[in-house]
């Protein structure tokens, strides 16, 4: 089953770190189920149609056992699973590699511990998020989230300061690239490679 036609399952951020306890592993679940149950809905009749009942009801919980684990609707949608196993990928690459070659090694690492379920499920949400106009406002937020993510992921890596020059351009730099590709080419980490590459030979085809 390829991850274009595999049914979509969110990725488990706990797979970022080792074990946990009977009662996370058990709020993982529910977290995972919400989400799940809700992009079938969000599938079958449409994101702005879904409501927080319908969700808390096909994950068999209470509306405010859903606000326990996301603030609202929007949350469910914009909720990226990936970022810890992209931290912690970075976080094992050795430490002589520079740091777009530890991005670049931590994308293809990070991406091999998806399923094909869970890939369907990120391609989707990701296709979503630039899909529904109600949704696209919020991307914006979270373009600057990433950015500053990546900042951080640099600042350790280097010493630097997360707001050093240098950090920060390169932050803004990567995620800028990868998101003008966004609307052509929704979750392909192929892309990625192919940005990170090119940031990496420092344009010099140009």
């Amino acid at each position: 089953m390829s991850a274009e036609t595999a049914s979509a399952t969110p990725p488990a951020p706990a797979k970022a770190a080792a074990g946990g306890g009977l009662r996370e592993r058990k709020k993982e679940r529910t977290r995972r189920t919400i989400r799940t149950e809700a992009f079938r809905l969000f599938r079958e009749q449409g994101y702005t149609e879904t409501t927080v009942e319908q969700i808390a009801a096909a994950a068999e919980i209470s509306p405010s056992t859903f606000f326990r684990y996301f603030p609202s609707k929007e949350q469910v949608a914009l909720a990226d699973d990936l970022d810890p196993l992209m931290i912690a990928a970075i976080e094992a690459q050795p430490k002589d590699l520079s740091l777009l070659a530890a991005f670049k090694q931590a994308t293809v690492a990070a991406f091999a511990t998806l399923t094909a379920e869970e890939f369907a499920f990120e391609k989707e949400r990701v296709e979503l998020l630039y899909s529904v106009p109600e949704l696209r406002g919020a991307v914006a937020q979270e373009v600057q989230r990433n950015l500053l993510m990546v900042a951080e992921i640099a600042a350790r890596w280097t010493g630097r300061a997360p707001d050093d020059f240098e950090v920060l351009a390169f932050a803004g730099a990567l995620t800028g690239a990868m998101t003008a590709f966004i609307d052509r080419d929704p979750f392909s980490p192929e892309q990625i490679i192919r940005v990170i590459e090119f940031l990496e030979a420092g344009m010099s085809s140009l």
